[in-house]
């Protein structure tokens, strides 16, 4: 079972192939931002902004949203700013404005459609009039390997300040549509096409699966007329207050829900029982508060062989509350010793007896992880990232060998819990949760009682290449080696 299965399922029971596409807007639609303004105060940080583009980049963004005027004159206007600027240059704006802000605004749902397409053969591409130093980064992230888009004129490695062809947009954008779907011989009677905004009603027209994406007003009115589907999304886009305080109850009420352990243990209940009751507590509340649904296959492996060393991928700082929501009890985390400082969780995870390790100097290794086997011989396991920190983009770090050496001295299975879209819920340096279907698979209990020293390494490295296999990711570090 995977996430957002009420977007994908007619996908799902369609047809294969590559004959079918899948074309996607970007602006608004892929993303719940306009990735020319991101770029354009990326420019203006550094101090390349000058006044005319600011009077430039107004008109483009009111012609695109007010829908007056030529919006193609508009382009090229903003374009003549960009004269002798470097192609190198604008690539590598491109590529940093997409990992920090593009990245984070990508709507999940959409994700998981563009998955789906991807999973039944089908030919996928995006279609903007954004230009591809916009687009290609995040194209790359989503494995999206055809980029219909705005082209830029160049000259010795220089931009010229003028368009190469027309723009993206409105019929010239259905012409790039029709020439692709010829030339890949694409059936546009089998294909869907989604997007958030009017000017692209004729390339709706022109397949046989319009989807609109928090369509604008008269598109909305098009589609209930011609009866396409609508997509109503608030999972991206600009925070509300809903979303604020979702997010401080669920940081927030961490050290309340430990202390409410505290009344009963003074009824002579165990420090052991109490803190689960609060972990217990706090993990149900603050998921429901959090509109956090975890889709698990293989639960049953979480409570066949305890005390475990229970292993995750490190994607966002959400992965607290996913692996207590998971765990629930007799568990203790193992996290940097920077952790014990920050507020909330570094009290927080104090109270509950969490194990600090400095990664830098960590001295004799089985000296360092003595709490931790202390623990496990108590009948408690031990929950801990061997990535070390988070990931930026949800793509799998290497593993330090800690966890792999804990369980092994332990005499104690590794379960490994392999988290695949944790970023949905709470992007990498994000402040506010969103609502999230979190896929999560939990795999069969790996013994280690049989180990020899020596080999701890290598099986940490068949276990990682494991959790690559079910992500399906590749190796990036491997591919650097090699490069």
């Amino acid at each position: 079972m995977e996430p957002y299965q009420n977007y994908t399922r007619d996908i799902v029971a369609g047809m294969r192939g590559k004959t079918t596409g899948a074309f996607f807007d970007f602006d608004g639609t892929i993303i719940a931002t306009h990735s020319v303004k991101d770029m354009f105060l990326e420019r203006f940080r550094t101090g390349e902004i000058t006044g005319q583009e600011i009077f430039d980049l107004g008109d483009l963004i009111s012609r695109y949203l007010l829908k007056f005027g030529d919006f193609e004159d508009a382009i090229a206007a903003a374009v003549r700013n960009l004269k002798g600027m470097s192609e190198l240059r604008l690539a590598t704006m491109g590529e940093k404005v997409s990992r920090e802000h593009l990245t984070g605004q990508i709507f999940p749902e959409i994700r998981a459609v563009i998955k789906a397409h991807q999973r039944k053969g089908h030919t996928v591409a995006i279609v903007s009039s954004a230009t591809r130093y916009q687009v290609e980064s995040l194209a790359e992230e989503l494995g999206i390997e055809h980029i219909l888009c705005t082209e830029l004129e160049l000259m010795n490695g220089k931009l010229t300040g003028r368009l190469d062809g027309k723009a993206c947009y409105g019929e010239n954008k259905l012409t790039a549509v029709r020439e692709f779907a010829k030339e890949r011989r694409v059936s546009p009677k089998k294909s869907y096409f989604y997007s958030n905004g009017s000017e692209d009603v004729a390339v709706m027209e022109a397949v046989g699966h319009p989807v609109a994406v928090n369509p604008d007003s008269k598109l909305a009115s098009i589609a209930r007329e011609s009866g396409w589907r609508e997509i109503h999304l608030d999972s991206r886009g600009m925070v509300g207050v809903g979303d604020v305080v979702r997010s401080l109850f669920i940081y927030g009420s961490v050290l309340p829900f430990l202390a409410a352990g505290l009344p009963i243990r003074a009824l002579g209940v165990s420090e052991r029982d109490a803190t689960n009751f609060s972990l217990t507590a706090w993990s149900s509340v603050a998921a429901a508060i959090a509109r956090l649904k975890l889709i698990v296959e293989g639960e049953e492996h979480i409570w066949s062989n305890r005390p475990a060393v229970f292993i995750f991928n490190h994607q966002s700082s959400i992965d607290v509350l996913i692996t207590a929501k998971l765990l629930r009890e007799d568990i203790v985390g193992v996290a940097k010793k920077e952790i014990k400082y920050q507020l909330p969780m570094g009290p927080a995870f104090t109270y509950a007896g969490a194990v600090f390790i400095d990664r830098d100097h960590v001295g004799d290794p089985e000296q360092a992880l003595r709490p931790a086997i202390d623990a496990l011989h108590t009948g408690r396991s031990v929950v801990i990232a061997p990535e070390g920190t988070r990931s930026q983009n949800g793509n799998l770090k290497q593993f330090k060998y800690g966890a792999f050496h804990l369980a092994q001295q332990a005499g104690v299975p590794i379960v490994p819990i392999i988290i695949h879209n944790a970023q949905d819920a709470l992007p990498y340096k994000g402040l506010f949760v969103r609502p999230a279907q979190v896929q999560v698979t939990v795999l069969k209990p790996i013994h280690t009682d049989s180990w020899a020293t020596s080999e701890v390494e290598s099986k940490a490295r068949e276990i990682r290449r494991r959790y690559l296999e079910v992500l399906g990711q590749t190796d990036e570090h491997e591919q650097a080696s090699v490069a």
